[in-house]
């Protein structure tokens, strides 16, 4: 009898630490794939948070960055209020009013292009500073160059006509971060160098094929990749094929998969 209770007891401890040690290792995946990714510099900790489609966040030393706010305030629970926000184009996805509105607003300096400036009635800010293609500026130590964004062959009517977006560099640290805003794989993506960190979209017919964004991003060679803004008219783009297009060619360049559309 004793030993029946001691081997019940073995048991059951033994099924505690299983599930115990199953829910870590959930918790330590669910971070690495979904939560935070942290990049260290000697200037400190570079914090990045996939929120949904184009739409990120970035800490840096106290700094709270959001880029292109959308779907929902729910999104940037736990995070601290915006210190900067970067809107990349008037389309919903990017410009999304409803989603500033939700957020506390009140402190963050925007930097948007011109296009989106003229749009922004209603929404909270401290400023407003429009910065346009090939310009550049700075706030708290974080150099920002707006760079072209823009739908090929370029005309007209256009989806992403050149120069009404933004694509953004942002400096910090010892890293050089690029986003691309609504873009195809265009000659001024092409010819970047130095970028540490990369963020590019791939979804047809807005942006590009994930075989367009893999040559562009195999010629300009970022040391990190995330494919972001992949949901397109037909669902969402193969991102695990565009990770082996690119690793195939250069296994060089770290391509991150992670949930950029947590509700699908």
């Amino acid at each position: 009898m004793n030993g029946l209770t001691k081997n019940h007891s073995w048991s059951f401890k033994n099924k505690n630490s299983m599930k115990n040690l199953l829910i870590i290792l959930i918790a330590l995946f669910s971070t690495s794939l979904y939560g935070q990714d942290i990049i260290s510099t000697k200037q400190g900790d570079i914090k990045i948070h996939p929120i949904v489609h184009g739409t990120l966040a970035i800490e840096y030393n106290e700094l709270t960055i959001y880029v292109d706010p959308y779907g929902g305030a729910e999104g940037f629970e736990g995070l601290n209020d915006a210190d900067l926000i970067l809107i990349t184009d008037i389309h919903g996805d990017h410009l999304n009013k409803e989603t500033l509105q939700a957020l506390n607003t009140s402190k963050a300096h925007f930097i948007v292009p011109e296009a989106v400036a003229q749009q922004m009635e209603g929404i909270d800010h401290a400023e407003i500073e429009i910065l346009n293609n090939d310009k550049s500026t700075s706030f708290k130590g974080i150099d920002i160059t707006a760079l072209a964004m823009y739908n090929l062959p370029q005309s007209e009517d256009s989806r992403h006509p050149k120069g009404r977006g933004n694509g953004y560099l942002l400096n910090m640290a010892d890293q050089v971060i690029y986003i691309s805003g609504d873009t195809e794989d265009i000659p001024e993506m092409r010819a970047l160098q130095n970028i540490d960190i990369a963020f590019v979209c791939m979804n047809i017919p807005y942006t590009m094929t994930i075989d367009q964004a893999a040559s562009a991003v195999l010629e300009f060679k970022p040391s990190i990749i995330y494919p972001f803004h992949f949901r397109g008219q037909g669902g969402l783009a193969d991102v695990e094929k565009f990770k082996t297009m690119v690793n195939e060619e250069n296994e060089n360049i770290e391509v991150r998969l992670r949930n950029w559309y947590p509700k699908n």
